[in-house]
């Protein structure tokens, strides 16, 4: 009979990748949660013990995970930007035809804020804290940078073809586009009472978005010969 060997001793790999995946799905949970709590009722208004009851967790897990109710906020806006981010890169942006990609552009930027309104909130909500909170993240830099870059590219593409002026920066014509998209998003409550119109029905909308393109292509369009 041949001799048996000793059984192989479990390692422990398994049980270790279930416990980070439910450290993840904590984390996360508690993310989602942060991001209603925060955009419902603000930084201030945003306790911990809202969040924790919200995300069916435990007030001890946010210190835990993120140190403080600041540094989850900062998670929550580093969060909402870089899903910003992934968004547009899922963009099809074709360089060869500058004038559709910029187009395509203005429509994300204005279809996204309308989308979720939640990021536009929690912006309003940093701004009126005057950005202490997201002036402390590392990563703060690195969420308008991928908006800009994709600018840039069509622009440099339709300069090359002759259909944009040279002279225009990238930062500004993101801040035109953001602005325009933003302001309309962020005020859409005061300006229906002020216009005395709904500014939210879909033709209205579609009217504004139409306008962004049109003002957009006018600034990037080259000065006439002569």
């Amino acid at each position: 009979m041949a001799e048996r060997k000793p059984a192989a001793k479990k390692t422990g790999t398994r049980g270790t990748g279930v416990r980070e995946l439910a450290a993840q799905t904590t984390r996360d949970n508690i993310l989602k949660a942060a991001t209603k709590v925060f955009a419902r009722y603000g930084y201030e208004g945003g306790s911990v013990e809202k969040i924790s009851k919200a995300a069916k967790s435990f007030d001890r897990m946010i210190y835990y995970y993120f140190g403080s109710k600041e540094g989850l906020f900062i998670a929550v806006i580093e969060t909402i930007y870089s899903r910003m981010n992934e968004a547009e890169a899922a963009l099809d942006i074709r360089l060869d035809t500058p004038v559709d990609s910029l187009k395509a552009v203005v429509r994300f930027v204005s279809g996204y804020y309308r989308k979720h309104p939640e990021f536009v909130t929690l912006l309003n909500t940093e701004n009126l804290h005057k950005g202490k909170h997201i002036s402390k993240s590392m990563r703060a830099r690195e969420y308008s940078s991928p908006a800009v870059s994709v600018i840039a590219q069509v622009l440099e593409s339709g300069v090359r073809a002759g259909v944009f002026r040279h002279d225009m920066q990238a930062r500004d014509l993101y801040l035109l586009i953001a602005s325009m998209g933003y302001f309309y998003q962020s005020n859409r409550y005061t300006l229906s009472a002020f216009l005395g119109e709904e500014i939210e029905q879909p033709e209205a909308l579609a009217h504004w978005d139409a306008f962004m393109i049109d003002v957009v292509l006018r600034a990037v369009a080259p000065a006439p010969a002569g």
